[in-house]
């Protein structure tokens, strides 16, 4: 979010400055959407391992799912790779955990 129109973001995404400059805000509201996720996420650690913790887990996981899946769909399969599927092996192991 903040990296974005920096010559680290533009390294990371193999975009232009020019390209990165025009999607600035678009970037800042998906970095600001991810920051919400990780800290749904936290909220679910912060929770402890009762039933309303682990439900707060898969919620927030499944967002996770979904976006990557989406985005890998309509953007990039990179970001299937880099966001889906960390979600989907995260909530894989919280069912395992749950046992």
């Amino acid at each position: 979010m903040f990296l974005w129109a920096t010559p680290f973001g533009q390294r990371t995404f193999g975009r232009s400055r020019v390209e990165q400059e025009a999607s600035k805000i678009l970037a800042a509201n998906q970095g600001l959407y991810n920051g919400f996720l990780a800290a749904g996420l936290l909220w679910s650690i912060a929770a402890g391992d009762g039933a309303s913790a682990f439900s707060l887990r898969a919620f927030f996981l499944g967002c996770v799912i979904v976006a990557g899946t989406y985005g890998g769909a309509t953007a990039s399969r990179r970001i299937f790779v880099l966001q889906a599927l960390p979600g989907a092996i995260g909530l894989a192991l919280a069912f395992l955990a749950r046992r």
